[in-house]
C-alpha cells in the first residue's frame, strides 16, 4: 500500500513548478488559445451584424456618461493642480499645452480603459458566467446555433471598435474641461485656447494613442469573454468571473500601456 502511495506522490510532483505558477500559465495558455479560436470564428460566415451593433450600443452608448464625467473632472483637475508650478516657473502660457498633451498621450487612454475594464469587463463576464451556469449557452449548442460566434465575436468586436470612439471623446471633453479649469484662476478666449492646444498637439501624439487603445478594447473584451464563457462553480463562480476579470483585464491595460510607451520611443 505504501508503494502505491509513494507513486501517486512521485506522479503529482513530477512539474519543477509551484502550483500558482503551473496555474498561470495554464489559464495563459488557454486564454491564447481563445483568442485563437476568436481570430478563426472572426472572419467565418455567418456574421452577426444586428447583434454586433446592439453590443456595440451596449458597450459605447451606454459608458459615454460615466467616461465623459471623468474626463471633464480629469480636465479640471489638472489644469488646477499645475498652474501653481507653470506660474512658479513663469511659464503659465504652457497650460493649454502640457493638458492636452498630457490627456491625449496618456492619461485619457488609460483613465477610459480602467473605467471600461471595470463597467463593461465585469458585465460580460457576469452575463456570460450566468449564461453558462443556467446551461443557455449548452442550449444553444443543442439548437445547432454557435454561441462562441454569437455572444463572444461580437463581444470582442464591440469593445475593441468602441473604446478607441471613447478615449476622442475623453480627450475632447477633457480638453474642454482644461478650458474651464483655466477659466477659474484667469481669463482666456476659448478660440485662442483651442489654438494652442491644436498647435502643440500632433499626429504623432495622436495615432500611438490611437492605435493602443484597439488593443486596449480587444483586451477587455477578450478577458471579460473568457472569464464568462469558461465559468465553473454554479452562482458563486459567477460573481468570481466579473471579479476576476475586472482585475485581469485593469492589469493587461497596464502591460500593454507600458509596451506601447517602450515601442512609441523608439520612432521619436
Amino acid at each position: 500500500m505504501s508503494i502505491v502511495a509513494a507513486a501517486r506522490k512521485t506522479k503529482t510532483n513530477t512539474s519543477f513548478l509551484p502550483t500558482g505558477i503551473s496555474s498561470f500559465f495554464k489559464e495563459v495558455g488557454e486564454m491564447s488559445a481563445f483568442a485563437g479560436k476568436f481570430f478563426r470564428q472572426v472572419f467565418t460566415p455567418p456574421y452577426n451584424f444586428k447583434e454586433t451593433l446592439r453590443q456595440c450600443y451596449a458597450a459605447g452608448n451606454k459608458s459615454f456618461g460615466l467616461v465623459a464625467i471623468t474626463a471633464f473632472i480629469m480636465g479640471v483637475v489638472l489644469t488646477i493642480q499645475s498652474r501653481p508650478t507653470l506660474v512658479e516657473f513663469g511659464a503659465e502660457s504652457w497650460l493649454p499645452r502640457m493638458v492636452s498633451v498630457s490627456l491625449v498621450r496618456e492619461i485619457a487612454p488609460i483613465i477610459t480603459a480602467l473605467i471600461c475594464a471595470g463597467k463593461i469587463g465585469s458585465g460580460i463576464g457576469a452575463e456570460l458566467g450566468s449564461m453558462r451556469v443556467t446551461e443557455q449557452i449548452d442550449a444553444m449548442e443543442v439548437s445547432a446555433t454557435n454561441p462562441f460566434k454569437y455572444l463572444v465575436v461580437t463581444r470582442i468586436i464591440a469593445t475593441t471598435l468602441m473604446l478607441p470612439l471613447l478615449v476622442i471623446m475623453a480627450d475632447a471633453i477633457g480638453i474642454f474641461g482644461g478650458y474651464i479649469g483655466y477659466n477659474l484662476k484667469d481669463h482666456i478666449s476659448i478660440g485662442f485656447y483651442f489654438y494652442k492646444v491644436f498647435h502643440q498637439v500632433s499626429f504623432s501624439d495622436l495615432f500611438p494613442a490611437t492605435i493602443k487603445t484597439f488593443v486596449f478594447g480587444f483586451a477587455i473584451g477578450l478577458i471579460g469573454c473568457y472569464k464568462g464563457y469558461t465559468t465553473k462553480r454554479g452562482t458563486e463562480g459567477v460573481g468570481i468571473a466579473a471579479n476576476s476579470a475586472v482585475v485581469v483585464a485593469s492589469l493587461l491595460v497596464f502591460i500593454i500601456d507600458m509596451l506601447a510607451a517602450q515601442i512609441s520611443t523608439l520612432y521619436n
